[in-house]
């Protein structure tokens, strides 16, 4: 039970902000791409877009940091890159959650 020393643990729970954050950035990718596919929302958020090929691509692809197989840190490093990734994505929505408060 080393792997959830106390001192991990506090650690992970001062880190439990990042889930509503990666909650709230999915929510709002996909109206934002309906939005931005029918021209109601400019300019284009790129790098949201480019956030999202990023996570979905890495969790795909054979080939990551540390292999699936060796479990369980090969799964560890795949939700800790991919929910970075998502966090970064609630990042880049700002301007549109402030263009949707608007209209």
């Amino acid at each position: 039970m080393a792997f959830l020393s106390p001192n991990r643990w506090r650690r992970l729970k001062s880190r439990a902000w990042i889930l509503p954050r990666i909650a709230r950035g999915l929510r709002l990718f996909m109206p934002m791409t309906c939005d931005v596919l029918a021209g109601r929302y400019r300019p284009v958020p790129w790098k949201a877009f480019a956030l999202m090929l990023g996570a979905a691509g890495y969790l795909l692809m054979p080939f990551d940091l540390v292999p699936d197989f060796i479990l369980p840190f090969g799964l560890v490093d795949d939700a800790l890159i991919v929910s970075w990734l998502l966090a970064r994505i609630d990042e880049q929505l700002e301007a549109y959650r402030a263009w949707q408060a608007r209209s």
